[in-house]
């Protein structure tokens, strides 16, 4: 949802420092073996990423013969990303990637998990490769789960290959109910592909971003009825409505369909809001 830079780490290094501080030797040269095999699965895994076919992808072709998924993901990811020092340095590297630790799936939770974007049960060659990695908060490593895409509208977007932002796409309308709410919805450019807007709803709609953004609307609202009653009495809605575009300008300018600057951008448009709806809004 929120874009990130792909970790600049090749999946097969990736791979190798994970499993070659295994202690036990025999498990070891095992594991180094299976290196082979778990490159091409990341290569099968990239050129489904760039068709868009992620969806039609196989879980059996992504098992390493000779070691079962369990063990690969244990031995690999468990003990040899996690808690080996090596691993442990690439791991802390893709956690720290996304900006002030905000999570990119949701763009507002803090990072403190790490996502399989293809879960590590059913995609064991892949649960060290980069690509598949992605830091994220714990409520969206939740929502996510084990799910896999039925088809390519429901592959949730990838902040390492779907770049979106440079697209004004979220907005909101105030709703005038009691409590006043502001219903956050995806508008897609008139440029954008039917599959990336169905994909960005998809997205949109499995993490329950309307209701997560309009309950902290519903923040900000709050705590700034004191000052746009101020602003209201000094100098009537069109001062009101003159605050609230130039806080959402400052915001949208730092993160374009950033939660807090399209809650003031809606709130400007509304002219009941800004006549004075807001002191009658809880």
């Amino acid at each position: 949802m929120w874009p990130l830079d792909p970790p600049a780490l090749s999946a097969r290094d990736t791979y190798d420092a994970c499993v070659r501080n295994t202690r036990d030797v025999q498990r070891r040269r095992q594991l180094l073996m299976a290196g082979d095999g778990v490159e091409a699965a990341s290569e099968r895994f990239r050129q489904a990423a760039r068709h868009g076919t992620l969806h039609e992808l196989n879980s059996q072709e992504f098992t390493v013969a000779g070691i079962s998924p369990g063990d690969l993901v244990r031995w690999a990811y468990d003990n040899g990303m996690v808690n080996s020092q090596d691993g442990r340095v690439i791991y802390e590297q893709i956690m720290a990637a996304p900006p002030d630790e905000r999570c990119p799936l949701c763009g507002h939770g803090t990072v403190r998990t790490m996502d399989h974007f293809l879960p590590k049960r059913m995609f064991p060659a892949l649960c060290v490769d980069p690509l598949n990695l992605v830091p994220a908060c714990a409520d969206c490593n939740h929502v996510k789960g084990d799910r896999l895409p039925a088809d390519a509208e429901t592959t949730p977007l990838h902040p390492y290959l779907d770049r979106i932002d440079q697209d004004f796409w979220l907005d909101a309308r105030v709703t005038h109910s009691s409590p006043m709410w502001l219903d956050f919805f995806v508008s897609p450019p008139p440029g954008w592909a039917h599959l990336l807007a169905e994909r960005t709803r998809y997205h949109f709609t499995l993490f329950g971003l309307g209701k997560l953004f309009a309950v902290q609307a519903s923040r900000i609202v709050s705590s700034i009825r004191r000052q746009l009653t101020g602003i209201l009495d000094a100098g009537g809605k069109d001062l009101v409505r003159g605050y609230l575009a130039d806080e959402a300008a400052a915001r949208l300018a730092d993160r374009r369909n950033g939660w807090e600057g399209v809650t003031y951008r809606a709130l400007a448009r509304d002219d009941a809001f800004c006549s004075g709806a807001f002191t009658s809004a809880d």
